[in-house]
């Protein structure tokens, strides 16, 4: 018998990373925030402060409050035009992947909370002022409440307006997309198995019971501690076999269990898995790759003709990838805490694939792209890594045959090779 494991904080973490990408909550929290600063200023009828505290006039009150109310709506409007305005730039500009991170840029998403937010305090406010519910001291308080209101929205307005000129931009995709990749690689350098046992290279693949996906999708997170749950519950070890980003069918397994001796229920298993139609930044280092990937790709197609942004992307990668082979911060590393859990190490040929085929395969033809390509499997080939220069030899013998039948001059030819390692 099985019981159902609670959630741990690895998938609470995952949880709240999801709820940063809804526009609806902050907003949501602000209007509720707003609201309750309306009714605590009527506490302030209640405390007796009403004999020391300076009389306000109820028609400068009024103003204050009819002015906001008119010019929040307006404001608040144009940050949604304006934020709809970059998501489609960051779309068409660079790639349709990065949306989820320009849609949970904390600037942008606390500036439309507060102009939303500060529009529904004045609403409420007004109608409560109109209504006679505040004496002396209450009508301070919201006095008060509204010139604090009023500075925060000037604070707000003017950082967002620093970043929403820059929102959506190339340049600053790259630099979110870069960000997200680098903290991705940064938490699996920390922790290769996530805090499982890793798989030996000469682990059979196919022993154990297969445990299939009950949906078609992307692997966005696991959950490990459900999973040694489980495992403890049937005395048995489970080798995940569907690591985040993974693509799998109902007919793909996405772990496999050794030594169960009891029935049980696939679902207990399988719940431990979220799937869904999208991949994911958090917990997927490769994808991170691949957004930076499709960025350069997308710049040297002949519609954009960007090789500027190409070359920008591969001094990206390089940074990835020199992170990703430093030696780790031993208080950092993540101890094995998942003793009936067995899960895969990233490869590093996978990385180098999702980074620099399609980049060396459309930027054959532009000598200045190949040439920096090159010079990035130099840089990459001199880290004492095997594993890295062996990946980064195999795709530089590629990356150089793609633009000995690309390129048509000899000189150029003759210019890549020496880049070359």
């Amino acid at each position: 018998m099985t019981t159902s494991p609670s959630w741990s904080a690895d998938r609470l973490r995952f949880v709240f990373s999801r709820i940063k990408e809804r526009l609806w909550v902050r907003p949501l929290a602000l209007c509720v925030l707003s609201i309750g600063g309306t009714f605590i200023a009527m506490l302030a009828d209640d405390s007796g402060l009403s004999r020391v505290l300076p009389e306000v006039t109820l028609k400068s009150v009024e103003s204050l409050l009819s002015i906001m109310a008119s010019s929040m709506l307006v404001i608040a409007t144009f940050a949604v035009g304006s934020m709809v305005a970059a998501y489609a730039s960051a779309s068409t500009g660079s790639t349709p992947r990065s949306i989820p991170l320009i849609i949970a840029d904390d600037v942008t998403q606390n500036a439309l909370s507060a102009f939303i937010g500060a529009f529904i305090f004045s609403i409420v406010s007004l109608i409560a002022i109109q209504n006679d519910l505040f004496e002396s001291a209450g009508r301070f308080a919201i006095f008060v409440l509204t010139l604090l209101v009023f500075t925060i929205v000037i604070i707000t307005f003017v950082r967002w307006v620093d970043r929403i000129a820059r929102l959506g931009r190339v340049v600053n995709t790259i630099e979110q997309v870069e960000k997200a990749a680098r903290d991705a690689l940064d938490r699996r350098r920390h922790a290769p198995t996530l805090g499982a046992l890793a798989i030996s290279p000469d682990h059979a693949g196919d022993t154990g019971v297969p445990v299939c996906s009950t949906t078609v999708g992307y692997v966005q997170h696991i959950d490990l501690q459900a999973l040694q749950s489980v495992a403890e519950a049937l005395n048995c070890r489970m080798m995940v076999t569907a690591l985040p980003g993974k693509f799998v069918t109902t007919h793909q397994p996405l772990l496999r269990i050794e030594g169960c001796t009891e029935t049980f229920k696939p679902d207990t298993a399988t719940r431990a898995f979220t799937i869904s139609s999208n991949r994911t930044f958090e917990d997927d280092p490769r994808f991170g790759l691949i957004a930076l990937s499709e960025i350069a790709d997308k710049a040297l197609s002949p519609g954009v003709n960007d090789p500027g942004t190409a070359i920008d992307v591969i001094g990206t990668l390089v940074r990835l990838f020199t992170l990703w082979q430093s030696p780790p911060e031993k208080e950092r590393l993540q101890a094995i805490t998942f003793d009936r859990v067995l899960v895969p190490e990233l490869a590093i040929s996978d990385l180098f694939d999702d980074a620099f085929t399609a980049i060396a395969r459309d930027g054959a033809g532009m000598v200045e792209v190949s040439i920096r390509l090159q010079k990035a499997f130099c840089a990459l080939a001199e880290i004492n890594d095997d594993a890295m220069v062996a990946a980064a030899r195999k795709h530089s013998r590629m990356a150089l045959a793609r633009s000995e039948h690309a390129l048509s001059l000899q000189e150029d030819i003759e210019a890549v090779r020496r880049a070359a390692p």
